[in-house]
């Protein structure tokens, strides 16, 4: 089997597991949502995911935890999914995803843990999150960050973008590799990216 029928392969299972998911936590079976294409795209390339800064608001020991809404918070709904793959497309099981983001105020929780968390792939590298689109802050685009790590790989720090957001040209840590796909999802949204670790 090649890596591009191998990705393939992975991919669909995955696709089949987030709709049914998706659906069961009260997003619209859209059919454009559960179509997203990964980005990047894991091929022969063997391209690794870029990596960014962590930023000033990163805080140790999330709890673990894929729903990162509280009782009361606010914002548009977002179910954050992908894979952590090898540079040969294979899936990594037992990859920490650690995500954090300002709120939809624009602030970052440095008393407690809102908006953060983490979780651990399974058997098929899938990670999923629910939470909120992050506002815009002075100087930066709407942004998630993210930390990746695997048994035995080398820690992946980086950031994900939204596309179409007018800011995205004005900041200069806007990296286009970085964006994530996203779709309308009922009175949510869907956003996919695939993290690809320097991992053979």
């Amino acid at each position: 089997m090649t890596v591009k029928q191998r990705y393939d392969a992975t991919r669909r299972h995955f696709l089949l597991t987030t709709g049914s998911l998706a659906a069961a936590l009260g997003f619209g079976r859209d059919s454009a949502a559960q179509e997203l294409a990964p980005t990047p795209a894991c091929g022969d390339s063997g391209e690794a995911t870029p990596r960014q800064s962590e930023g000033p608001f990163f805080k140790p020991r999330s709890p673990a935890r894929a729903d990162l809404r509280e009782p009361g918070a606010t914002g548009r709904p977002v179910e954050l999914s992908g894979l952590v793959l090898t540079r040969r497309c294979r899936p990594l099981a037992g990859a920490v995803v650690d995500l954090w983001h300002a709120d939809d105020t624009g602030v970052y929780d440095a008393t407690g843990f809102r908006c953060r968390g983490h979780v651990v792939t399974g058997s098929d590298g899938a990670f999923r999150f629910r939470t909120v689109r992050p506002a815009l802050y002075t100087g930066r685009t709407r942004h998630y960050h993210v930390k990746v790590q695997a048994p035995g790989s080398r820690l992946l720090t980086t950031q994900l973008y939204f596309p179409n957001e007018a800011e995205n040209r004005r900041d200069a840590m806007f990296r286009r590799e970085l964006l994530m796909r996203i779709a309308d999802a009922g009175d949510g949204l869907a956003a996919r990216f695939d993290f690809v670790l320097d991992v053979r």
